[in-house]
Formats: C-alpha cells, structure tokens, sequence
C-alpha cells in the first residue's frame, strides 16, 4: 500500500489548541491526510465531522485513547483501570518494568505505528494529568495506612502512590515518543506545552482550590519543565526528527459561554439547604449527602476554557486580568505552531531557545583536554596499572567495551593487526586467552563488576559484584540456563571473548582503517573519524 505524501497526526486534536492546529494547517500546510486524536472517541469523531466540513479537500481520520497506557486498555477511564488488581499490577509493569515490553504495548506507539506521520503535533495536556493524579495525597494515604495494620490496604494505596509518580512516567512517555518517531521517519514533533502557573510565579493564587500555594500546581510546573528537558534531549538525539515546543504562558481561552448544569470539586451537582452546626466536636468533612435536602441544581452560566475546566463570570475576570493569568487565545498559538512546522524562525519555540542559551563546549577546553591526557598516559606508564574504567560511567557497555579494547590492544597493537587476525576467530581467541595471565586485565575488570567470558561461552571470571545483569528492588540472582541471556548480557556488560565477538571488533577496526580513505580534503576531511590514529586508542576508537 502507498503511503500518502504528508501525514499530521494531531495528538489532543479535539482540544482546543488541537482543533485549530488542524484547521489551520488543512488551510495552509495542506496535507494528504490529518489524523485527529484525543482521549474519548466521541470527541474525536466529532471534531472531525466539524474539520471536514471546513476543509473538504484534506482527508481526516478520528483516532482515541489514552496514550499511557496498553493499547487494548486505552478506552477505558484510568480510574476504572487503577481500580482493577490485576490492571493495576499490569499498569506498574509497563511502567517499572522492561522498556521493550512496555513499548511493544503503548498506545501511542500503536497510533504513530499505524498512521505513519510525518509530523506529530502534541497538544496533550500532559503535565496536568500527571500532576493532579496528586502524589501527595498519595503519600499522606500510605503514610496513614503505615500506622496500621491493614497490609492489604497498604498494598492497595502503595501500588496507587507508584502510579501517580510522575517522573518514570514522563521518562518512559518521552522515550515511547522518541523510539516510535524515530521508526517510522517522522520529520517534526512539536509540542504545545505549559508553565504549569499560567505565566505566574509562587504566589499564583489560582490553585484548582487547593490551598495555596499549592503542592499540586507546584507538581505541574516540576512536569512541565521536566518534560521540557526530556525533550532537549531528545532533539540533541542523532536520527531524532526535528523537536519543538510551545510554552503558553497565561490561561489559553476560550471556547464558548453557556449556562450548565454544573459540578463542582466534590462531584456535586446539587444546591442543598444549609444545616447548623455547633462547633467544638468533630466536624465530619465529607458527610452523606442523604442527610441534606435538595433544592434544586448547581446550574450557572460559565465560560469553557476547554481542558482548564469551567469558570464562572467572576472567576474569568480575576483570572485574566491585568497581573493576573491574563490569557491567549487557541487561534495564537495554532499560528506559531504551523509557522514552526513549515520552518519559520518564530523566537518563541523553546527548545531553540535553549540550544542557543547553554554553555557549549570551548576552544580552550579542547585544548586543556590533549594535555589532560597526556599527563594520565604518563601518570598511568608510572603506576604500572593501566587507566581503563571503575565501572561508574555508563551505560555498562561503555566499561566493557574499554576493557575490551585494552585487552586487544595489548596483544594487537595496531588497527591493521586487529583486523588480520580477526579473519581466524578462533586462532584470535585462543591468543587473547593466552595473554590473559599476564594481564592486569584479568583482574581488574571482574574486581569492579565487569566479568569475563572465555571463548568456551560457559566458563565466567568473575569477582564479588556483577554489573550486569542490573540488580533491581530485592532481586539477588538470575538463571543462566538460557543462551539468549547470556548473549544479552555478554552484549551489555560482560567482556566477550568468543569468536563472533572478537570478529566484530575485527569489522570495527576495518570501518576505523577505512574512515583515513576519506575523499574530502581540508576542513570537510575533519571529523572525529578521520582524526583517529592507526593503532587502537581505548578512549578515543
């Protein structure tokens, strides 16, 4: 099947960002096909009968679901799923558990997968609903059931309190984000993000009525510039696409006034007859509605502002303004974001801001770096110890790759020797084994975690402490029955002196050899591969 030309996929499409981030880029950018996503269907489906209408010519498609969770659970309320035992339990493994399997069941994953965009646009209010699933009244319930005695209560609420942490939820959804734009050859992702505080510092006073200052607002803040830094990273990722965001920073409004019947913080819908009461005992907080008479309901004319909820005539007026929030309007920040899609330089996209404010590195510290290295090559000739690694730089490749370096280097001094002796494996293999004994290898690397596998695959030199694999929560052991594992773990970790891994480094030291054959000359010849010597240098191959 051909895939169209341009594809955008609109996450939170159906909001209100989202929805003229659509409209606007069917009018101008018109691409093949707009996918519109958002958490219900019914809203999706909606606004993209609305879209269409407006814009016959593009093609658009109605995507839902929660995009944190598994994909066949990703129409069902998260409360609904966190409710479940066993649901939850599958929910704390996609999160702490092994990234791949998580990954393999995403949501988000499974809509980037099957529309193939070329751009994503995230209009998601993802701080928001990672802050107030509120971790601290998470702590206060584990802390309260700590001073009893209902384990099973216990196990229920902490299982509820790791849920609710927002920053493995944030690592694993920009890592999802990344991997998954990354397969399918997305060009942009950008995101429509928040400040958390409407623009406004530590004595913002509107707090979703919780005191102030409060510790849920606060938590958004902490997301939202923790998601901002994730994708920092991400941009700064080689074969990453193009990564933006957009920071609004005041209340964003509004989408409609009408008169509702409303509810409010406690799910109440209802106007109730007041009752006295007598202060001086207890004062029940939550009582049973049943006790109070009704006298009609909550219905008041309000402003819909969308995701941030409803405001009524007083709350919008202190809310936006002069000093205040004040606000911005949907339609402003669509045009910044399609501008931004199409190339403009806008100066209000944050990531470039950062690129353009970090400290990069300096002449005089590349300078200050040769000789740093030459006083450890000579401080290191003194000690009679080669300088290899202590194992606390990762990821854990890193130390058993140098490891391995040195030991070759020790036998084959050079590149070419390297590659030469790599075309007989096992000869290569039988070599290396034999210096062992006289290497301060032997001893080093299994002393500080990185052990050492012979040619044979079943016999490990160890010492106390493996690296890998990673020691997680209570775990002690693993099974080494299974060769996949050892593969696995030999590939992360271990020194692997086996014939097909020796043969791998005689491909590394032939693509090193070939990087000097370069046909560029002058400044265009200078890289970090063509500054590589002839023989094998640990730090720099």
């Amino acid at each position: 099947m051909t895939m169209p030309r341009e594809t955008l996929l609109v996450l939170g499409g159906a909001g209100l960002v989202g929805r003229q981030v659509c409209a606007l880029a069917a009018s101008t950018l018109r691409p093949d096909r707009i996918v519109v996503a958002s958490l219900f269907e019914h809203e999706a489906v909606e606004a993209v009968a609305e879209l269409a209408a407006a814009a016959p010519d593009v093609v658009f498609h109605a995507a839902w679901g929660d995009l944190f969770v598994p994909t066949d659970l990703a129409a069902r309320p998260r409360r609904e799923l966190q409710e479940d035992p066993a649901i939850r339990r599958r929910l704390l493994d996609v999160l702490y558990g092994p990234f791949e399997a998580a990954y393999e069941q995403n949501h988000l994953v499974h809509l980037v997968r099957a529309w193939q965009p070329t751009v994503v646009v995230d209009c998601v209010n993802t701080a928001t609903g990672l802050s107030y699933q509120d971790v601290f009244d998470g702590a206060q319930k584990v802390r309260d059931r700590l001073a009893g005695d209902d384990d099973a209560a216990l196990r229920v609420d902490v299982e509820h309190f790791l849920l609710s942490q927002s920053v493995p939820q944030l690592v694993r959804h920009v890592r999802m984000v990344h991997q998954a734009t990354t397969e399918v050859g997305a060009r942009v992702y950008i995101k429509c993000g928040t400040t958390g505080t409407g623009g406004m510092g530590l004595d913002i006073p509107y707090t979703h009525s919780e005191d102030r200052p409060s510790r849920k607002l606060l938590a958004k803040t902490e997301a939202a510039f923790g998601h901002t830094g994730l994708l920092f990273l991400m941009g700064r990722t080689t074969g990453a696409p193009i990564v933006k965001e957009i920071k609004p920073a005041a209340m964003i409004g509004f989408k409609d006034v009408r008169t509702i019947d409303a509810i409010d913080k406690n799910r109440n819908g209802d106007l109730f007859e007041p009752t006295a009461e007598v202060l001086g005992g207890s004062l029940t907080l939550k009582a049973d509605r049943a006790g109070w008479s009704t006298t009609g309901k909550l219905r008041v004319t309000v402003v819909d502002t969308g995701e941030n909820g409803v405001f009524t005539r007083g709350e919008f007026a202190a809310i936006t303004a002069l000093g205040q929030m004040q606000f911005v309007t949907p339609e402003e920040i669509a045009t910044i974001i399609v501008r931004e899609i199409r190339g403009a330089t806008t100066g209000q996209e944050v990531i470039a801001a950062l690129d353009a404010s970090v400290l990069d590195p300096s002449y005089k510290a590349g300078l200050l770096r040769g000789a740093a290295i030459t006083s450890l090559a000579e401080a290191e000739a003194a000690s009679g110890m080669p300088s290899v690694a202590l194992g606390k730089l990762g990821p854990p490749e890193l130390s058993k790759l140098l490891f391995e370096a040195q030991l070759l280097r020790e036998v084959y001094p050079s590149l070419a020797q390297i590659v030469e002796a790599a075309r007989a494996p096992d000869s290569m293999a039988e070599r290396v084994v034999a210096h062992l004994s006289d290497s301060t290898v032997r001893t080093v690397a299994p002393s500080v975690g990185i052990p050492i596998l012979l040619p044979d695959g079943a016999t490990l030199l160890r010492g106390p402490s493996l690296n890998v694999p990673e020691v997680i929560g209570h775990q002690t052991s693993v099974q080494t029955s299974d060769r996949a594992d050892v593969d696995r773990w030999a590939q992360k970790g271990w020194i692997d002196l086996r014939p097909a891994n020796l043969s791998r480094w005689g491909d590394r030291a032939a693509r090193m050899l070939a990087s000097h054959q370069s046909a560029r000359r002058g400044s265009a010849a200078a890289n970090l591969d063509t500054y590589l010597g002839s023989d094998l240098d640990i730090g720099e191959a």
